[in-house]
C-alpha cells in the first residue's frame, strides 16, 4: 500500500469524484481500480478491506480508508487544504457539507421516479438556500475560507459543475460563484 494512493470505486463519478478532485488539486497522482464485476467487490469484502462493506475506498499511507467524508478530511488535512486552525476547519467543513447536500440531491436522481419534481426542488433549493451563501462568502474573496484554497472550494467547484450540468445558466445570478468556477 505504499506509493501512489489507490482508489476503489465503481465505473462512475458518484462519491469518489470529490476525492479525485481533491487529490488533483493537491497535485497527487493516484491509481484507480474500477470495480466492474461482482467478484472484484466480493474480493475486497473477503479481504476485510471494506469496514462497512461499501466503497469508495482509498489505500493511502498504509491505510484502507472508507467513508467519503473521512477520506476527504484526511486528504485535506494531509495536503494543507483544511485550514490553519479549528475555526477555519469548521467553516471549511460547513461550506463543504452544504455543497455535499446539493450534490447528494443530484446523485440520487437515477433512483427517483418523479425526476421532474425532484429537479424543480433541487433548483429551488440551490438558488434560494445554497448558492446565496456561497455568493456572499465569495464577495471580495477568491477563496471561501482563510484566503487559501481548501476542501470547501473544491467541493463548491464540483457542486457547481453538477448544477450547471442539470440547470444550464443557474450561476448567472451568482457572479462571485460563477467567476470562481470558470
Amino acid at each position: 500500500m505504499a506509493g501512489k494512493p489507490v482508489l476503489y470505486y465503481f465505473n462512475g463519478r458518484g462519491r469518489m469524484e470529490a476525492i479525485r478532485w481533491l487529490l488533483a488539486v493537491a497535485e497527487v497522482e493516484f491509481d484507480e481500480v474500477l470495480l466492474t464485476t461482482r467478484e472484484q467487490y466480493d474480493k475486497l469484502l473477503s479481504d476485510g478491506a471494506l469496514m462497512f462493506q461499501q466503497v469508495p475506498m482509498v489505500e493511502i499511507d498504509g491505510m484502507q480508508l472508507i467513508q467519503t467524508k473521512a477520506i476527504l478530511h484526511y486528504i485535506a488535512q494531509k495536503y494543507n487544504l483544511h485550514g490553519k486552525d479549528p475555526k477555519e476547519r469548521v467553516m471549511i467543513n460547513m461550506y463543504a457539507e452544504g455543497a455535499m447536500d446539493v450534490m447528494e440531491m443530484i446523485m440520487v436522481l437515477p433512483f427517483i421516479t418523479d425526476v421532474k419534481a425532484k429537479l424543480d426542488n433541487i433548483q429551488t433549493k440551490a438558488k434560494e438556500r445554497y448558492l446565496p451563501v456561497y455568493e456572499k462568502a465569495l464577495s471580495g474573496h477568491i477563496y471561501l475560507v482563510g484566503g487559501e484554497l481548501s476542501l470547501a472550494d473544491v467541493q463548491l467547484f464540483e457542486c457547481t459543475l453538477m448544477l450547471e450540468e442539470k440547470f444550464t445558466g443557474i450561476l448567472a445570478e451568482f457572479p462571485n460563484v460563477k467567476v470562481n468556477v470558470t
